[in-house]
């Protein structure tokens, strides 16, 4: 991640599902109408830069995710794959940063 890099907040605030989190992740990054919404389909959209808000084309992504302990207390299985396919899609794209806020 670059100082300068796009900064995207995902709210996850009032999330109580998966089908939840991927409206949220549409909305956040702005993804086109063809998104899957499924964990395959996330993975594939974090690591691919054409589908980035056009600002994080050439400065990178940081995706900022707030509000997640909640949702990660409900539906923990669900948040441990969230959480893995945000850590893998952050290792395998050298642009993109995903910082999970704690406050």
């Amino acid at each position: 991640m670059t100082t300068n890099s796009h900064v995207v907040t995902l709210d996850l605030t009032g999330v109580a599902d998966k089908a939840g989190l991927m409206d949220r992740v549409v909305s956040a990054l702005g993804l086109p109408d063809w998104f899957g919404r499924n964990w395959d389909a996330l993975a594939d959209s974090l690591r691919d830069p054409s589908v980035w808000p056009p600002p994080a084309v050439d400065r990178g992504l940081l995706v900022v995710v707030t509000g997640w302990q909640e949702y990660a207390g409900a539906r923990p299985e669900e948040w441990r794959v969230a959480r893995d396919v945000l850590t893998r899609a952050a290792a395998g794209e050298p642009a993109l940063t995903v910082a999970l806020a704690l406050g």
